[in-house]
């Protein structure tokens, strides 16, 4: 059986990861369990998880380091233990009426916010799972609960969520029966020196050889798409990539988090994209927008220059099933600076028409793996200089906030005979980048997931209740005239109801390709 190194790109995040930085992705779940239900949810949970492992191998490997860590780690196989991954949180008692009591979603975003800064086990599979329980009724009287997952960035990526959605969750209340079919494929515990270090020296010479065969074309790619970028001029003559003005969200980061979520109706949000014939991702972006204007100008930190967002794009080819990342980053100005909401979508849809026509040239070439030894050491290094010296306060970044629009399901899902009510993803913030805003398109409505850095933005729920406004602002917008010609807009988030969506967030999703 051949070496399973780590990509680059997939090893970069183990790397990066400090106490300050966790490098895993996951999402909060509410979930209402039928009247009648009389269990306990979490030994549901590990007896769904334990008859569909089989058909999960990204939830069945671990890590195995190179020796001295000259080069990336290796995955092998392991056998979860299902008491360890899938753990009972139980909430104390709360008053049920007054000013003390809380709602369900509020109770989960405290306990994520806790819960979020604790490292994966790297001697183990890397993900988990937080069943939350004491959690109030819901308005029709029934049982509420939650879940909390992890998964290390290093593990999966969104089609590794495919995979997972598809076999984790149900479109009925009852769990279907999954055909397995045994596996032939010899079973790798551990690797020996001698085989890690052949392995590492190939993967190196393989890798080598590759990019001197792409150079050429590569080369080309890249003199193109700059003429391009700097011909067209689409953003206040100074094109779309600009640094990024000083915020409170970018700054070093600490070991504590703060997480927040929020809804706006889907079928209202897809229907106000196809008026201004802008796209769902459009205005996800608007939406961000509109809620970081109102939020930092309340607190009379609003830069005079646009706020510019991080936007994960994936890279992957179409059917390209491996589980490992496949990702970069593109940047959008958010037209922060404009006042006039018009004004402010059509600089979002300028700005985001140059990303995709720049990025849709790059991607091709952009690389997700090279060669690795004594990278780790490198990158470690780096990343521990980097936040010592608190360089994220010192030097300007490129943007000031991520934003990631996940496609999800369409239609109702369930997770071990309970309906999943919300499904609000919980992402990564790096130093320099204190917010990360991730977004899933979910039954009838989106969901945001606002992940931070608990000490730079400690009233992150207010941003998040700001988007409600930022809403109402859309909502309140004239739509332009019908062009002679109109072009159906590209609704990002449109799946089957036939099946899950293949970047749904799953028990171990996020991959976001973030």
């Amino acid at each position: 059986m051949p070496l399973k190194q780590l990509s680059g790109l997939d090893a970069s995040f183990l790397y990066l990861e400090k106490p300050e930085m966790p490098m895993h992705v996951g999402a909060m779940y509410l979930l209402e369990l039928p009247a009648s239900y009389r269990g306990r949810y979490v030994n549901d949970l590990r007896q769904l998880y334990a008859a569909r492992m089989p058909a999960t191998p990204a939830l069945r490997r671990r890590l195995w380091w190179m020796p001295l860590n000259l080069a990336n780690p290796a995955w092998v196989d392991a056998e979860p233990d299902l008491a360890h991954h899938i753990v009972e949180i139980r909430l104390p008692s709360r008053p049920r009426k007054g000013a003390a009591a809380q709602d369900a979603r509020t109770l989960l975003e405290e306990q994520i916010s806790a819960l979020h800064p604790q490292l994966l086990d790297r001697s183990k599979p890397l993900w988990r799972l937080y069943v939350i329980e004491g959690l109030p009724r819901s308005a029709s009287g029934h049982k509420q609960v939650g879940v909390y997952t992890q998964v290390h960035h290093a593990g999966v990526d969104g089609q590794a969520a495919v995979a997972l959605a598809n076999v984790l969750f149900d479109l009925t209340p009852e769990p279907r029966e999954i055909a397995l079919r045994p596996s032939t494929r010899r079973k790798t515990f551990q690797i020996g020196m001698v085989e890690m270090l052949r392995g590492a020296l190939g993967n190196e010479v393989d890798q080598v050889v590759r990019m001197a065969r792409a150079l050429p074309a590569t080369l080309g790619t890249v003199a193109s798409t700059a003429k391009g970028a700097f011909s067209v001029k689409t953003l206040f003559g100074k094109g779309n990539v600009t640094l990024a003005p000083a915020t409170p969200m970018n700054v070093t980061v600490g070991s504590t988090r703060a997480f927040a979520s929020a809804s706006v109706p889907l079928k209202e949000l897809k229907a106000l994209a196809k008026a201004h014939e802008a796209t769902l991702n459009d205005m996800v972006l608007m939406l961000c927008s509109g809620a970081l204007r109102s939020f930092l100008q309340q607190r009379q930190q609003l830069p005079r220059k646009s706020l510019v967002a991080a936007v994960p794009i994936s890279l992957r080819q179409t059917g390209d099933t491996r589980a490992d990342n496949q990702a970069s980053m593109s940047l959008v100005s958010l037209g922060t600076h404009l006042a006039n909401p018009a004004k402010r979508l059509a600089h979002i849809c300028t700005a985001s028409s140059a990303m995709k026509s720049t990025m849709g040239q790059m991607k091709s070439i952009l690389p997700t793996d090279f060669p690795s030894i004594g990278v780790p050491w490198l990158i470690e290094a780096a990343a521990s200089l980097y936040g010592k010296v608190r360089a994220a306060d010192r030097l300007p970044q490129v943007a000031n906030v991520v934003i990631s629009n996940v496609p999800g399901p369409q239609v109702p899902i369930y997770l071990a005979g309970a309906r999943v009510r919300a499904s609000c993803p919980a992402s990564i913030v790096v130093h320099g980048l204190a917010l990360n805003i991730t977004v899933q398109s979910f039954d009838a409505h989106m969901d945001f997931g606002l992940m931070a850095d608990a000490a730079a933005l400690p009233d992150v729920k207010a941003l998040a209740e700001v988007l409600g406004e930022a809403f109402d602002e859309l909502r309140a917008l004239p739509a332009p005239a019908a062009a002679a010609t109109p072009k159906p807009a590209a609704h990002a988030g449109q799946v089957s109801h036939r099946r899950l969506s293949s970047r749904v967030s799953t028990p171990v999703s996020r991959a976001r390709s973030r």
